[in-house]
């Protein structure tokens, strides 16, 4: 059940602020905007509010992929298994969106689920469940191939459950 009560983490982006992703003003590649930046799709966030903010791939970056990465999340455990809910836009075209798991004794970052080249230009929902016997950081990796006008890769809603 993802209530919107304190025991979910949300990162919304109507803020700077998003406690499990620190580096959220620093990050190059991902800005946050919203639908009346005048930077192409989308031109809402998820649920249809075109002032409301989301984080894209900016166009006008040489380099065509960027990362997000979270906090350091402690080990989960059978009670508290760590789910991570997220809205997210992928071109049609070329956009990639992968999550991955970087462990604390791996230098390798291991994929754990990815999208890309999705037929409708439409926001869509995913939640991942992560298990980790050691802490962990979740990276959120966006891609775009081309740099043809619209194609974006776009969060918005990422939540965390107390697990995480």
């Amino acid at each position: 059940c993802f209530n919107s009560g304190s025991s979910w983490d949300k990162c919304d982006f109507e803020t700077n602020l998003c406690r499990a992703l620190p580096e959220l003003n620093l990050l190059p590649g991902w800005i946050r905007r919203n639908g009346q930046s005048g930077m192409g799709p989308p031109y809402s966030d998820h649920s249809g509010n075109e002032s409301a903010y989301f984080l894209s791939l900016s166009s006008e970056m040489q380099s065509s992929s960027a990362a997000l990465r979270t906090n350091v999340f402690l080990p989960t455990d059978e009670e508290h298994i760590c789910q991570i809910r997220f809205h997210y836009w992928v071109s049609q075209m070329s956009g990639t969106l992968m999550v991955g798991l970087q462990k604390h004794s791996e230098d390798t970052v291991t994929n754990i689920w990815q999208v890309s080249g999705e037929l409708r230009n439409q926001w869509n929902v995913n939640t991942i469940t992560i298990n980790s016997t050691e802490k962990y950081e979740v990276i959120f990796w966006g891609m775009v191939e081309t740099q043809k006008q619209g194609e974006t890769v776009a969060i918005d809603d990422i939540t965390f459950s107390e697990g995480c």
